[in-house]
């Protein structure tokens, strides 16, 4: 059966699949569980934490199954001016297939309609594809985190001019 991909924004209805995918993702990439997205307690209740005003998340969907997807949000202890792109993961059914780079375009678009001037993001050593994705859109390392994100366990940074 052909598949159906399509990107749209989180329903509170996505709060439990989107969940589970996300830390199903983590745990394949052997991202410790604490310090990390995996131990967020937003990660439950994604619809409510990106519902506030200059937040955005976007799921990836394949015949109404949640496969990952990703946000844009303050970055907390920063300048207004500065998002973080957030949570950004794919199940292995919606890798390869192009959906990172529309939804990442998508994001970006949306950070500068909320007027974020620049946008940050942490990662870890060993996703090496994602990273790749980032300095295609422009994305480069810096040698120190940024704001306040609570992810001790990431150690690479990164940031994109929005300007």
């Amino acid at each position: 059966m052909q598949s159906e991909f399509s990107i749209r924004p989180l329903r509170s209805s996505d709060n439990k699949p989107l969940a589970a995918v996300l830390r199903e993702v983590l745990v394949e990439f052997g991202v410790p569980k604490v310090g990390t997205a995996y131990a967020d307690p937003v990660l439950d209740m994604m619809f409510d934490g990106y519902s506030l005003p200059r937040h955005a998340y976007w799921v990836v969907v394949d015949k109404q199954q949640i496969l990952g997807g990703g946000g844009i949000a303050p970055l907390n202890n920063e300048s207004e001016t500065i998002c973080e792109l957030q949570k950004m993961y794919f199940h292995v059914k919606a890798r390869g297939k192009g959906l990172g780079q529309k939804l990442i375009t998508q994001l970006l678009q949306l950070a500068k309609s909320f007027d974020y001037t620049t946008c940050y993001l942490e990662t870890m050593p060993n996703m090496i594809d994602a990273q790749k994705l980032y300095e295609k859109h422009g994305f480069s390392y810096i040698n120190a985190p940024m704001g306040n994100t609570g992810h001790y366990s990431c150690p690479v940074w990164m940031t994109k001019s929005l300007v």
